[in-house]
């Protein structure tokens, strides 16, 4: 990196998701990037609370933090060169039914106390020194830590989604997630829009970047998928969630029912909307079913163009579309909804303002599918989003703030 700010440092990594999760993330992503520059990593899993213990006992996660609980020694684990996770003990207060502001707020106090009190103790036991807090969109569990937590230098907290327009984050994320804005040292995001929601409640808001881990998506042949093998060409094809919240089922039956020799392929798991509507009736409409990531490259090589008909609502308008570096990396033509988070790929996506222009769209993309140039140039672009050039991203404008003036701040 340039700056070389964000080196041998002690960085406190909080986020949404635990270490254990079942596929990987852009927190443990950060976290390798940040271990490798030299940086050593406390990598906070995500502490239980009273009905997550009561509803999901026989859960994975759950008991490895309750075995933590009896167990010492799980307390506090490394996992890679320069990280370490560790499995909080404490039980956190279930709060987040509570309606009154000051009611939550005092119970939210009590958890961020619980919590900051075995990140201090873990970051004493590794001898960490003037951390840096990294919190990932957990605006809720996050508001108070960097008051409760021993030499904290600086504070970066990285929104990578829109939560305050789901249901759960928004009764208190409306109130909260300006808050914790405001009161970072840092705000990074994964997209232009969600830098410019964050940047008028603190100017130091930036988009660093996506990184993609492409290493399952390497364009190479496969062998076509059993249950694609009896569908004639040419193939439209979609791979990701099914979901009522961020496609439109519109779309997709506007272009079966326009160019009924085309068939579209939809690979991942449906919600009861889509499992209930009449696409599933359409002879050239075929739903696959959830597949393992590892199969997903096989699918992607044998369409002839993918797409993302994609919704456009406050859940997905700032939302970095990772399927279409995947849809990229292998070199195929792709077409999407226009978001002001898509515009960055406009070079590479053909992309729809409307969706009667999925059609003309797709024509076009199947008619230069074969282009050699563009085959490369979509390759490139997508191997060049990597989670390296975020960090040096990140590095580069804490560096600015350290050096323009004094960061330490009045926690509120």
């Amino acid at each position: 990196m340039a700056h070389h700010f964000l080196e041998k440092r002690d960085i406190v990594l909080f986020a949404l998701k635990s270490w254990d999760m079942e596929i990987g993330g852009s927190s443990k992503n950060y976290a390798s990037v940040f271990a490798k520059n030299n940086n050593r990593v406390l990598f906070v899993n995500r502490a239980l609370d009273r009905f997550s213990v009561l509803r999901n006992r026989r859960d994975p996660k759950v008991k490895n933090l309750l075995y933590a609980r009896k167990n010492k020694s799980r307390r506090v684990e490394q996992v890679e060169n320069n990280i370490w996770v560790l499995n909080p003990v404490s039980i956190l207060e279930s709060i987040n039914s509570i309606s009154w502001p000051w009611a939550f707020d005092a119970m939210n106090r009590l958890n961020g106390r619980r919590l900051a009190n075995e990140i201090n103790k873990a970051a004493a036991e590794l001898g960490f020194k003037n951390i840096i807090l990294y919190v990932e969109n957990d605006f809720l569990r996050g508001i108070y830590l960097d008051q409760y937590i021993r030499d904290v230098d600086y504070c970066i907290f990285y929104i990578r989604d829109f939560l305050t327009s789901q249901d759960y984050f928004k009764k208190h994320g409306s109130r909260l997630e300006p808050r914790m804005i405001a009161k970072a040292d840092i705000v990074i995001t994964n997209s232009n829009w969600l830098a410019n929601y964050a940047r008028p409640f603190n100017q130091n808001s930036y988009f660093v970047g996506q990184g993609v881990d492409l290493k399952t998506f390497k364009d190479q042949d496969y062998p076509m998928p059993a249950d694609m093998e009896d569908i004639q060409g040419p193939i439209i094809g979609y791979v990701g969630a099914i979901l009522a919240t961020r496609l439109d089922p519109g779309i997709i039956r506007d272009i079966a029912e326009r160019r009924p020799e085309w068939n579209i392929v939809l690979v991942g798991p449906e919600d009861k909307y889509f499992e209930g509507d009449g696409l599933h009736q359409m002879k050239n409409v075929y739903f696959l079913g959830r597949k393992d990531l590892l199969q997903l490259p096989a699918y992607i090589k044998h369409f002839d163009v993918c797409i993302n008909p994609q919704l456009v609502n406050e859940m997905t308008i700032g939302n970095y579309p990772l399927k279409a570096d995947e849809y990229l990396a292998l070199g195929k033509p792709m077409v999407a909804t226009r978001t002001e988070a898509m515009k960055m790929f406009e070079d590479y996506v053909y992309l729809c303002d409307r969706p009667l222009e999925y059609v003309g769209a797709i024509e076009k993309a199947l008619a230069e599918a074969e282009n050699g140039d563009m085959i490369l140039k979509r390759k490139a672009f997508a191997r060049s989003h990597t989670w390296e050039s975020c960090v040096e991203n990140l590095d580069r404008e804490l560096h600015k703030i350290a050096r323009g003036h004094d960061h330490k701040k009045t926690k509120s």
